[in-house]
């Protein structure tokens, strides 16, 4: 089979070598618009789950990428002056330049021609093959030549982020909240190498027009995300990438989600699919899921139109909780007031329940006594199956 794979990123480059995996003698070709080594951001995170998963269907390049991340188990929330720590499921973080590294170094073991600096765009005619997967992200060029056909809806966040690195290394998953004349400000910040960190910093709208971040040149807005954030920064510096087109750094996340996924020989992948808010760290990870699926739809269907309804049935409901969940994830930071003023303990465990779709509904206190009161029962259901095989064992 002939693929062309238009984007570059984790999604389209993991499905080539899945692909090739599965039989040498596809004929491969990923096209990605940016110079080779131009990627954005700065590290991305994932969990011990789809490592397993990497490691079951490619163990080459599920070891590489293993060996370029940094570990953490667990969550710290600075509230003010106070800081609360819990423990948590292995998490882990890569620089996103690095993963893009690896990641084509093994397409180009495996035979896949990867062509950089090549843009496909939405009016240009397309590179003849039995399969052409779009990967080319939320502003899809290839996706939008059938705007009509695949229904894509973009819905705006209505809090105010931006991407950053840092050369601090946080050890663990960090959440940090500081309070400001005009609102509350806060950060999310994750190793991702030994030198440097990811820091995402999000305010209301209204708390962004009161520090005048909407008027602040880029320089100007980083000294004062630095004083806001001393504590959490040790001092260290942030450190910003201006868009090229000179537009402002800082953004509205868009989930995007779109009717259909496929058209003829044409199929959505990763970001030209669906977006899930940045809040639940699982942009990498479903996009490496959407390739796996791919693959093994194609795999296991040689009917290309079977193969291609098959991934996206199951793909889509497999998305469906995540994007639950990622739409109260939103939610809750949207309406973090709510939770703020909590004892640090509370606030804390309800920031780690804030993807419930009960949440927003019952008051908080209430909800975190009857979260507490259903983990013991569960501890003792737990308890209880453990116990009951050995106490038969002793009175046997």
């Amino acid at each position: 089979m002939k693929v062309v794979c238009v984007g570059g990123g984790p999604a389209g480059l993991y499905l080539s070598i899945l692909l090739k995996l599965a039989d040498p003698s596809h004929d491969i070709t990923v096209y990605e618009r940016n110079p080779e080594g131009s990627t954005y951001g700065w590290g991305v995170t994932y969990w011990r789950g789809l490592f397993d998963k990497l490691q079951m269907h490619d163990p080459v390049s599920a070891r590489a990428i293993a060996d370029h991340s940094v570990t953490w188990n667990e969550g710290v929330a600075r509230v003010r002056d106070q800081v609360t720590r819990h423990r948590g499921d292995q998490g882990f973080g890569i620089g996103r330049h690095r993963l893009l590294e690896l990641l084509a170094a093994r397409t180009r073991s495996l035979g896949v021609h990867l062509e950089y600096a090549h843009e496909i765009d939405a009016d240009g005619p397309l590179p003849e093959a039995d399969l052409v997967v779009a990967a080319d992200g939320v502003h899809s060029a290839l996706r939008t030549r059938h705007a009509e056909h695949f229904g894509a809806r973009l819905t705006p966040g209505r809090n105010h982020y931006i991407w950053l690195g840092t050369s601090k290394v946080f050890d663990t998953f960090t959440f940090s909240f500081v309070e400001t004349e005009h609102g509350w400000i806060w950060a999310y910040g994750y190793g991702f190498s030994p030198e440097r960190s990811t820091c995402v910093i999000e305010c209301s709208p209204e708390t962004f027009t009161g520090l005048g971040l909407d008027r602040a040149d880029e320089a100007d807005g980083l000294v004062l995300l630095e004083k806001l954030f001393a504590d959490t920064l040790d001092g260290h510096a942030l450190i910003g990438r201006a868009p090229a087109d000179g537009s402002s750094p800082w953004l509205h996340f868009r989930t995007l989600t779109n009717r259909t996924w496929h058209r003829d020989n044409l199929v959505l992948l990763g970001d030209a699919a669906h977006t899930t808010h940045y809040s639940i760290g699982a942009g990498t990870t479903l996009a490496l899921e959407d390739a796996l699926a791919l693959a093994g739809a194609l795999r296991d269907h040689t009917d290309l139109p079977q193969a291609l309804a098959h991934y996206e049935r199951a793909r889509k409901q497999e998305l469906l909780p995540l994007q639950s969940a990622a739409r109260h994830s939103a939610q809750w930071y949207e309406n973090l007031t709510r939770y703020i003023d909590l004892p640090p303990e509370q606030m804390f465990a309800l920031l780690g329940q804030r993807h419930s779709p009960l949440l927003p509904y019952v008051p908080p206190q209430l909800y975190y006594r009857l979260d507490r009161a259903a983990g013991r029962l569960e501890a003792l259901r737990r308890l209880k199956r453990w116990l009951g095989p050995k106490l038969a064992r002793v009175t046997d």
